[in-house]
């Protein structure tokens, strides 16, 4: 346990890792036919849509999201985990500067390192441990008898509830928000920014953008190799 310490909380993708963790898993199981082609064909339409600015990535994330779960049902889970494997050796290092940056500061400056995401935490604990953080709440999926996936997601109501997995993780880790940090870039993260002492708003979309004008967050937009704050 960890008691006082100062907590520093960043959502993953978009934030940290330069695309998603679920797309890039969901990509890996119809390569190797754990989920159909037809998978794709879900959330196609809404991924041409936004690469041609004519929707938006919630759109699209929002589809990718129902094929994972409608197609997760029967998958094994060593599969996912083996898929998991794969993702992360692959893209592991496809992180943006900034963020990684300071989580390599904040860790030497003895904070708690906080992931909060939606992504499947199989992959999460693949992913994250490297890049330093303590805890890791992703989204766990449910599996019956045989190691197979029933489709069901456990403790839904947390883990799309932000800012409850904070204030969880502060009372069962010994946390303190005193001097908090938080970054996240949609505005799903809002709830967590609510609650620390600088909250940082990185290469945010419009919803989020709009929420740190009012509320005079900072802004950090990284655009190829320059960082700066809006």
């Amino acid at each position: 346990m960890s008691e006082n310490k100062k907590v520093a909380i960043f959502d993953v993708d978009g934030t940290i890792f330069r695309s998603s963790l679920l797309i890039e898993i969901v990509d890996r199981l119809i390569f190797v036919g754990a989920f159909p082609e037809e998978a794709r064909d879900e959330f196609e339409f809404e991924h041409e849509r936004w690469l041609n600015r004519e929707g938006g990535y919630e759109a699209y994330i929002h589809a990718v999201v129902q094929a994972f779960l409608r197609h997760l049902k029967g998958v094994k889970y060593q599969v996912l985990a083996d898929a998991a494997e794969h993702v992360v050796e692959e893209h592991s290092k496809r992180v943006y500067r900034y963020t990684r940056d300071l989580l390599k500061q904040l860790k030497q400056d003895d904070f708690f390192l906080l992931a909060v995401s939606h992504s499947p935490k199989t992959i999460l604990d693949k992913f994250c441990p490297h890049l330093g953080f303590d805890k890791v709440y992703g989204t766990i999926y449910e599996t019956g008898g045989e190691g197979a996936f029933t489709g069901k997601i456990v403790d839904e109501h947390l883990i799309f509830n932000k800012a409850a997995i904070v204030h969880r993780a502060v009372e069962k880790e010994g946390l303190t928000l005193e001097g908090s940090i938080g970054v996240g870039d949609t505005e799903s993260d809002i709830p967590f920014l609510e609650l620390v002492e600088t909250p940082i708003c990185f290469n945010p979309n419009m919803k989020l953008y709009r929420h740190a004008q009012r509320e005079g967050w900072k802004v950090i937009v990284e655009r190829k190799d320059v960082v700066y704050e809006v």
